[in-house]
């Protein structure tokens, strides 16, 4: 079965956080002080992320398109990615975070598992390929050292 990436993360999130945000009126919802806080710390943290993730692959020179993973040039190591392998999709994770803390949505106890479970299948597995190819023995040593997620 071909599970190779095709519909781009960012609109993969924009979709998780729409059905996240749309359920809060369709289902109860959670409300507890500081709420709005909270989410506001999820989502700056999931911004920092992704923008340091950002940064490190353009540092190198190499490709930030998440649909194209064999046309990287480098691998990435450094920085953010000394502590998760996917800190993107992990910040991307955070934003929806947010979504679910500020509209207080119960189903986003199905719905934020699913995005984990979509972007490993469909995303992390098929880029994880491409780096094993591209980059057989240094992406090996990098896996040992770091987790996936965090």
């Amino acid at each position: 079965m071909d599970f190779r990436n095709r519909i781009p993360p960012p609109i993969v999130t924009l979709v998780f956080g729409l059905l996240i945000y749309c359920s809060a009126d369709l289902l109860p919802s959670l409300i507890f002080e500081l709420q709005n806080a909270l989410a506001l710390l999820f989502a700056i943290a999931g911004l920092g992320v992704m923008t340091v993730a950002v940064v490190s692959f353009i540092q190198l020179k190499t490709t930030v398109n998440p649909l194209q993973p064999k046309s990287a040039t480098a691998l990435v190591t450094g920085g953010v990615f000394r502590f998760s392998r996917n800190p993107m999709y992990l910040g991307m994770l955070l934003l929806i975070i947010s979504v679910s803390i500020c509209t207080g949505a119960v189903a986003s106890v199905i719905l934020l598992p699913s995005f984990v479970v979509y972007i490993r299948v469909f995303q992390i597995l098929p880029e994880e390929q491409a780096m094993r190819e591209l980059f057989p023995d240094a992406y090996q040593a990098y896996c040992k050292q770091v987790r996936r997620w965090i």
